[in-house]
């Protein structure tokens, strides 16, 4: 019992850790002088993906071996978010181009 717990804790460093290393690297990407913008974006976006990866793997316990309803909520609530977000940003579009 005591390995469980000493495992589950050692997931949760591990996963701590590498959330603040992905949120240290985009925070560096956007403060350095030597990146350009279009490469801090791209860096910023890949850590984001990480950082979603990671918070899925370490603290969600979401991993190949999932069951399938499981799997099934987190598909639906990437499509709510797509969907939330692609329509504010198609309406916030509209409304730029409607102003100018």
């Amino acid at each position: 019992m005591k390995t469980d717990a000493r495992s589950e804790l050692r997931r949760y460093i591990t996963g701590a850790a590498l959330s603040a290393l992905l949120t240290a690297a985009a925070f560096w990407a956007v403060v350095s002088d030597g990146v350009t913008r279009g490469t801090a974006l791209w860096i910023v976006g890949l850590c984001a993906l990480a950082q979603i990866a990671a918070q899925l793997r370490f603290f969600l316990h979401i991993g190949a071996h999932t069951k399938r309803e499981d799997l099934y909520l987190i598909l639906f609530s990437v499509l709510l978010a797509g969907l939330m977000i692609g329509g504010t940003i198609w309406i916030m579009a509209s409304l730029q181009t409607r102003m100018h």
